[in-house]
């Protein structure tokens, strides 16, 4: 048996669709790369931006000054008797945030939760350290203590065994 060639297009119509099938095909591999490429670019960039470091306050003292003007979460607890608003009716106040030792001034505006005042929350802070020390945060979180501590009982979650079972 011998091998023969296909025969060669017959008319210039069969050639051009061959060629149009390999253009097309060529242009939907370079738009999807390039739209894969987008894509990524976007999503790295929306990434880069939604991250942002935590520190405790003792970590944020030893490095104020390499953070300063840097959004970042700073981790710590309210030192007791720190903090005051601003004026009567005013909605920014000032604290101290302390954490291992160290102490920052802070500032914050707006309506506080009632847990941000309890000595065993831990607070965090979303914002940044200005030139002057001073953190300015313009978002908070707080843990709830009560969560996060051991319970008394042994499993509140258990079933009691009936005691007619026994």
């Amino acid at each position: 048996m011998q091998y023969t060639p296909a025969d060669p297009p017959s008319s210039v119509e069969e050639a051009t669709g061959i060629a149009s099938i390999l253009t097309s095909r060529v242009k939907f591999i370079v738009l999807g790369t390039v739209a894969l490429i987008a894509f990524g670019y976007f999503a790295f960039n929306v990434f880069q931006g939604a991250v942002f470091r935590y520190v405790y306050v003792d970590e944020l003292v030893a490095e104020a000054v390499v953070l300063q003007d840097e959004q970042l979460n700073v981790i710590g607890a309210l030192v007791p008797f720190s903090f005051q608003r601003q004026g009567e009716g005013s909605l920014v106040a000032t604290f101290q945030l302390e954490a291992r030792g160290k102490q920052i001034d802070a500032t914050i505006e707006g309506v506080l939760d009632d847990l941000f005042f309890n000595p065993h929350s831990e607070i965090t802070l979303h914002g940044a350290i200005g030139s002057d020390g001073v953190f300015i945060a313009d978002q908070y979180r707080i843990k709830c203590p009560s969560k996060y501590q051991s319970l008394d009982v042994e499993n509140p979650y258990e079933p009691v065994p009936d005691a007619q079972a026994i």
